[in-house]
Order: structure tokens, then C-alpha cells, then sequence
């Protein structure tokens, strides 16, 4: 009884979770062109005619697409070894915010919305499509910003600071008269004017303001290009040896090496493998 239970979950794994075969790489296509539909009605039902024409039967679409989802999540943790790792991985986070969105809009009106983040679930194309290059690629720019985050933090903590001091320096400056009517204020000014965005909204007045924001607007050129330059030096030390889309049965880690028979991170047997040497 345990072994056929086994094979059911291998089964329902290989279709779910691999593109290798051909009824997972059906099953993938099939998911993603659901969920492109599914974005399509709320997106379309955001539309104030189109809501007082067809409000109704894109409700009844968007509701069955969340129990279409939800059956879908369900049968994704029934089938891994270790439900808890895939519902807390990025997937299954982005899985689980794919479905409650509807539910919550039984008690907050209008949070189905947000069901666009359905959208973050079309990354899974890069496995359907075996654009293995691109997952490789994809490695390499998040090992660069994880070797960038503590000077970019130092980086964000000193423009922080800067900000602070200029934005205090502006209220003293220009004052309530000229629209700088509290040092928060001041600071979202300051905010706005080094990172170049400029919404015009709030703006210096007096000589000894206006020089103090061009002065802000030169570094703001020179900030931008600070995490440019920290990230594309990361970039170009970033390397890995090619990776293949396998997931692993029981953690569902799908970035092992190539050349790999057990999973880099619990050390199961990667299941194509096994299936390869017999």
C-alpha cells in the first residue's frame, strides 16, 4: 500500500512539477495559459464599462480559476516529500498568494485585484520551454545581488542619511511660506530631487533653496550610478556550472548541476536519474 502510494505521488510529481515529460510539459502549458487568462479577467474587470457589462460572468471565471489554483496547490504539497520546504519557497509563496486574494475579497471588497500576482507564476516558462541558458542566467544575477546587498545597504543607509540632513537644511531654508511645511516634508522633497524623478509638486523658492537643489540634482546623477557600478562588478566575478530543471521529489530544489544524481540540498536521488541506469 505505501509503495503504490509512492509511485502515485512520483506520478503526480512528474507532472506537476517536471517539463521533461511530455504530460508535464502539457500540464505546464496548459497552467500558464490559465493563468494568463485568469490575469485577462481581472484586468478586464478593473474596467468600469466592461465590470457594468460582464461584471457577473467574470466573477463566476475569476472564482473558478482560484478553485482551479487551490486544487492545484493542494495536489502540489501532497505530491513533495516535504510540504512545508515548497510552501515556503518563493513558488509556493507566490502559489499560495495566486488563490487568496479571492477569498479575502469576501471580507475586504476589492483585494481580488491583487490576483495579478498571478503573473510572478509565468516565470515557470523558462522550465516548460527548457530555456535552461536563461535559469542559468537567472543564477548568476541573483548570486550577484546577494554579494551586492551589504554595499548597497551601506549605499542606501548613507543616501538615507543624506536626504535627512538636506531635506532638515531646506525646511530651515524655505519654511512653511514656500510650501516646506515639516521636515518629512522636506525630506520626501529631497527624496525626489537625488533620485531625478522631480513630480514638481513642492519646490524652492529663494536663491540659497534653489542653489542647495542644484547641488542635490549633480550627486543625485552620481548616486543613481553607485548601485550600477557595485551590481555589474558583482555580475562579472558571478559564475556556475550549467544547471538543469529536475526538481528534486522532496525539498522540489530544481537547481542542480547538470551532471547531478542527488539533490544538492537534502541528498534524495533525483528520480530521472535512478530511472536512467536501470
Amino acid at each position: 500500500m505505501a509503495k503504490s502510494t509512492s509511485h502515485w505521488k512520483i506520478q503526480l510529481h512528474e507532472i506537476i512539477f517536471e517539463a521533461d515529460t511530455p504530460a508535464g510539459k502539457t500540464f505546464d502549458i496548459v497552467l500558464i495559459i490559465t493563468i494568463l487568462l485568469s490575469v485577462l479577467a481581472v484586468m478586464l474587470e478593473s474596467i468600469a464599462e466592461i465590470r457594468q457589462s460582464y461584471g457577473r460572468p467574470l466573477r463566476v471565471m475569476e472564482w473558478g480559476f482560484t478553485l482551479l489554483f487551490t486544487v492545484e496547490y493542494v495536489l502540489r504539497l501532497l505530491c513533495v516529500g516535504r510540504p512545508w520546504k515548497y510552501a515556503f519557497s518563493f513558488y509556493g509563496i507566490v502559489d499560495f498568494l495566486a488563490v487568496i486574494p479571492t477569498y479575502f475579497s469576501l471580507i475586504v471588497p476589492g483585494t481580488h485585484y491583487l490576483l495579478t500576482i498571478r503573473i510572478l507564476r509565468i516565470l515557470r516558462v523558462f522550465r516548460v520551454l527548457k530555456l535552461v541558458s536563461y535559469l542559468e542566467e537567472a543564477h548568476i544575477l541573483t548570486k550577484a545581488l546577494r554579494s551586492s546587498r551589504r554595499k548597497i545597504t551601506v549605499f542606501i543607509y548613507t543616501v538615507l542619511i543624506l536626504v535627512i540632513l538636506v531635506g532638515s537644511i531646506m525646511y530651515v531654508i524655505e519654511g512653511e511660506a514656500h510650501g516646506f511645511t515639516s521636515i518629512p516634508r522636506s525630506i520626501y522633497w529631497a527624496i525626489v530631487t537625488v533620485t531625478t524623478v522631480g513630480y514638481g509638486d513642492i519646490s524652492p523658492q529663494t536663491s540659497m533653496g534653489q542653489m542647495l537643489a542644484a547641488v542635490l540634482m549633480i550627486l543625485g546623477y552620481g548616486i543613481i550610478a553607485v548601485p550600477t557600478g557595485i551590481v555589474t562588478v558583482e555580475l562579472a566575478h558571478a559564475s556556475g556550472p550549467p544547471i538543469s530543471t529536475q526538481a528534486c521529489q522532496q525539498c522540489n530544489w530544481d537547481r542542480h548541476d547538470a551532471d547531478a544524481r542527488f539533490c544538492k540540498r537534502c541528498g534524495t536521488p533525483l528520480y530521472d536519474n535512478e530511472k536512467n541506469e536501470s
